[in-house]
Formats: C-alpha cells, sequence, structure tokens
C-alpha cells in the first residue's frame, strides 16, 4: 500500500513539473507572438554570438591561456569587489534612500565612462586598423553596439525579473517570488559587466582591459551594497542579503569567460566584440541603473 502511495505521488510530482514546463513554453510562445520583432532581433544576436563563440573555441582562443587567465582574473575581482560592497551592507546598516541613489548614479556613470573609452574607442582603433578605412571600421563598431542591445532587450523582455520602479515584469514572472525575480534581474545586470571584462582581454592587452575592470570592480562596490539593501528592503535577512548579493557576483567570472570566448576567434570579432559588450552595457545603463537613481527625486545628485 506504501508503494502505491509513493508510485501515485511520484507520478502527481512528474505531473505537476510537467504543467509547470508547458505553462512556462507557452508564456514564451504568447510573449514571441506578442513580440515578433523583438524574437527576431533576439535570436539573430543570439545567431550572431553563438557563431562568434564557435569561432573562438575553434582558433583556440586566438593567443593561447594568456587571455583566458587575464579574464577569468579580471572576472574574480568583479566578484571580489560585489562581495566587498555586499559585506559593507552589513557594516553600515542603513543608508539612506539619496546616499543609494548617488552610489548607484556613480556606478552608472563609471559604466558610461568604461562603454566609451575601453571598449568603443578600442573597438573603432582596431576596426579601422583591420579595415584600412574609418567609416568601415566605425560601422562594424555600430553592428556590434546593436548586436549588443538586441541580446540585452531580449533577455530583458523574456526573463522573469523585477525592478524597485517598474515591479515584475517577464514571461511567467507570476510565478515566481519577489526576491527570485530581484536576484534574476541582478544576474541581468552583472552578466554584460561579465561579458565585457573577457571581451577587453581577447586579445591579451593589459592596456584595454586593465582600466575596463578597474572601472568595473570600482563600480562593483557601491552595486553590491545598494543590492544588499534591496534584497533587506524585501525582507531578506542580513546574512542571507550578503550571500545573494555575493553569489550574484559569480556572473562576472562567468561572464568573463563567455566574452573572451565570443571576442577570440576571428579578426572581425574582436571589434564586434567590444561593439557588443558596450551596447550590453549601455542597455543596462540607460534602461535600468540610471531609471533607478531618478526614482525618488534624487537626479541632480
Amino acid at each position: 500500500m506504501q508503494n502505491n502511495n509513493a508510485t501515485g505521488t511520484g507520478l502527481a510530482l512528474d505531473g505537476a513539473a510537467a504543467v509547470t514546463g508547458q505553462a512556462w513554453r507557452d508564456a514564451w510562445r504568447q510573449q514571441a507572438r506578442q513580440h515578433p520583432w523583438m524574437t527576431a532581433g533576439l535570436a539573430l544576436s543570439m545567431a550572431a554570438v553563438t557563431l562568434m563563440l564557435i569561432s573562438g573555441i575553434a582558433d583556440g582562443l586566438s593567443g593561447g591561456g594568456e587571455p583566458l587567465r587575464l579574464a577569468t582574473l579580471g572576472g574574480l575581482a568583479g566578484f571580489a569587489a560585489t562581495a566587498l560592497g555586499a559585506l559593507a551592507g552589513i557594516a553600515l546598516g542603513r543608508i539612506s534612500a539619496r546616499m543609494e541613489d548617488s552610489l548607484l548614479g556613480f556606478a552608472a556613470g563609471m559604466m558610461l565612462a568604461a562603454s566609451s573609452f575601453s571598449l568603443i574607442l578600442p573597438g573603432l582603433a582596431a576596426a579601422k586598423e583591420m579595415t584600412g578605412n574609418g567609416a568601415a571600421g566605425a560601422l562594424i563598431v555600430v553592428a556590434g553596439l546593436a548586436l549588443g542591445v538586441l541580446l540585452m532587450l531580449g533577455l530583458d523582455r523574456f526573463t522573469p525579473h523585477e525592478h524597485d520602479s517598474t515591479g515584475p515584469c517577464g514571461p511567467g514572472c507570476e510565478r515566481i517570488g519577489r526576491v527570485g525575480l530581484f536576484v534574476l534581474a541582478i544576474t541581468l545586470h552583472n552578466l554584460p559587466e561579465g561579458m565585457a571584462i573577457g571581451v577587453s582581454f581577447a586579445r591579451g592587452e593589459l592596456d584595454v582591459g586593465l582600466p575596463l575592470t578597474s572601472a568595473i570592480a570600482l563600480q562593483d562596490i557601491p552595486e553590491g551594497l545598494a543590492v544588499v539593501m534591496a534584497l533587506r528592503a524585501a525582507g531578506v535577512g542580513a546574512w542571507r542579503a550578503v550571500l545573494m548579493a555575493g553569489a550574484s557576483g559569480l556572473m562576472e567570472p562567468l561572464g568573463a569567460l563567455f566574452g573572451v570566448g565570443i571576442a577570440g576567434g576571428l579578426a572581425v570579432a574582436y571589434p564586434i566584440g567590444l561593439g557588443l559588450a558596450a551596447g550590453a552595457l549601455l542597455f543596462v545603463e540607460s534602461h535600468g541603473a540610471i531609471p533607478e537613481t531618478h526614482r525618488n527625486g534624487h537626479q541632480t545628485p
């Protein structure tokens, strides 16, 4: 009798899992039907990124193990800075909304500067050197920018998550708790940061990768602090919030490995990859971080 009950319970759990999986697939299909152009853009960007990644792996990451080593170290630096900021959240206890918005504004400014000086400008220089023509080189970088924006726009639309100012969004968001949605939002934010670090080290050049990594690590400290404060405001315990915020920083070394892969293959993949990372960062800052700094009327500081 007990075995029959156990079997029945197992079948019920399997059925519930199947129903849940079907519900997710239906939610994504509905989202795709409602936003066909965005779906096409995500598919295009994913196809381009996949081809670049295959090329990078086939080419041995263009330069042996040095780019991979530097990208890993850079990603770990971002993770460590995020964890440091998260620990600061315990020491400080509480900060004012004005201070939190100002710290987010500082982080956004660092990312805008890093996108311009450490991704777009080196991308333009590399593309011009490759093509011998400034206009053609610019078009290559702009194509990368567009791919980065399309990638993040699609991921933002098809990944359930939550921001303080916009509330829950994405297919199936009603099936996930608020804390889970917030963690997914952090993951979306950290992925392009790690990707940018990896792309910047794809040629093993410290003069490109080191300034970018330093800028990202510096802004990760106030970002980690802001994440802890937001999680605590959502009812998460102090140390659990620190662990969750620190764990979110693991997306940076993972993203760095992905970034060095997509930009380490064909010669044209490097300027496209720099543009793609810049586009992804610009999207995240303009779509998330900067609006967050304006939500409480603290836009001037």
